[in-house]
């Protein structure tokens, strides 16, 4: 339900409508050299945020390599019936790789040409080479100079932190400093996200009684902790599901990912800051049941909309996927019915009505 009184909300207030532009921009222009500032301190520790920002990934990637392994190991079979097994067990592998953050390549040697070239000096080797090279070119009808069969299996061991699959590229030579800036963007957003809510309340209180801008006052902090609470969600808690989730689809498709930065800091800045403006929601709903715009029972008689409206806003806010749509979804709809539950505890007082209409009189 609209609000149940004619009065205007802008009644009272002595601003034209060329002096509220005139204070929106002023707030802007706060605002942006608010987020300027918070920008020139974001280049200076850009570093080691590129390298917190990598983080979820790498551990993403290392989490998949590592399962990739293990699979590896258990589908191999000799070439040959009674072939050479693996030089390892499974017990040795799954701890190799889970508990001492070790990955490994299969590959296949000939055990005799390389005990061969390892025994022999170079000049000697050499000799050898030739005269294998004469020795096959004489062979019967038939037969092959490649003995497929005696291969044998070898595991080539490294650190998973130096595992060329687990790195993140690049592709061009001006993209590293492409993200440089991109980190030192995403860190002023983050520093200056109190002051860019204080300029827009600032900008709303402008227009309202001044019995209502008290509210203003209560709702800044309130504000800025949802932003940071929603922006941390998404960086601790979202981002590995959402890895996960989109990684599987590499295995079972079976193609090997190969992520660019680039595109990854773009998803980094999306996420975040959707899920922080996401988490406004119930401060919004309270803010305009107590300026009356809307009321509780509007609240309650519309949740099914409301619901619909968030699933759509959410699939806007994220990235095309359907675990970071869920998790922002579902806990906006958690924060809408608690929303309707702060407005129905504490109810807008019928002083605060009286005193709005005395206001309009005067």
């Amino acid at each position: 339900m609209a609000r149940i009184d004619d009065e205007d909300l802008f009644q009272s207030s002595t601003m034209t409508f060329g002096e509220h532009l005139e204070e929106l921009r002023v707030c802007l222009i706060r605002a942006t050299a608010g987020l300027a500032v918070a920008v020139m301190i974001g280049f200076l520790v850009a570093q080691p945020v590129v390298h917190l920002i990598e983080a979820p990934l790498r551990r993403a990637l290392g989490t998949y390599y590592t399962e990739r392994s293990i699979e590896t190991f258990d589908a191999w079979k000799p070439r040959v019936a009674g072939g050479p097994p693996l030089p390892y067990s499974r017990a040795e592998i799954v701890d190799a790789v889970e508990n001492h953050g070790l990955s490994f390549e299969l590959r296949e040697v000939h055990a005799d040409r390389l005990s061969r070239v390892l025994e022999k000096p170079a000049a000697v080797a050499a000799q050898g080479s030739a005269e294998d090279s004469a020795s096959a070119t004489a062979l019967p009808p038939g037969q092959s100079a490649f003995q497929l069969q005696e291969l044998v299996p070898v595991l080539l061991w490294q650190p998973l932190a130096r595992d060329a699959r687990v790195s993140i590229t690049t592709l061009s030579a001006q993209e590293a400093f492409g993200i440089y800036v991109k980190a030192a963007l995403l860190v002023g957003v983050v520093l200056s996200s109190p002051w860019v809510l204080y300029q827009l309340w600032t900008f709303v209180a402008a227009g309202l009684y001044p019995h209502e801008k008290r509210w203003v006052h209560l709702f800044l902090p309130v504000s800025t902790g949802l932003f940071l609470a929603g922006c941390s969600l998404a960086f601790f808690f979202v981002f590995d599901f959402v890895l996960d989730y989109l990684l599987q689809f590499n295995s079972w498709l079976g193609l090997d990912p190969d992520p660019r930065i680039s595109e990854w800091l773009g998803f980094v800045l999306i996420l975040p800051i959707g899920f922080g403006l996401g988490f406004q929601l119930p401060l919004v709903m309270l803010f305009l049941e107590r300026i009356g715009i809307f009321d509780v029972d509007t609240y309650i008689s519309q949740w099914r909309m409301a619901v619909v409206v968030i699933f759509v806003v959410s699939a806007i806010l994220t990235p095309a996927d359907p675990y970071s749509l869920l998790f922002l979804a579902l806990p906006l709809c958690l924060l809408y019915f608690g929303g309707v539950a702060i407005c129905r505890w504490f109810p807008r007082g019928t002083a605060s009505r009286s005193q709005r209409a005395t206001n309009a009189n005067q």
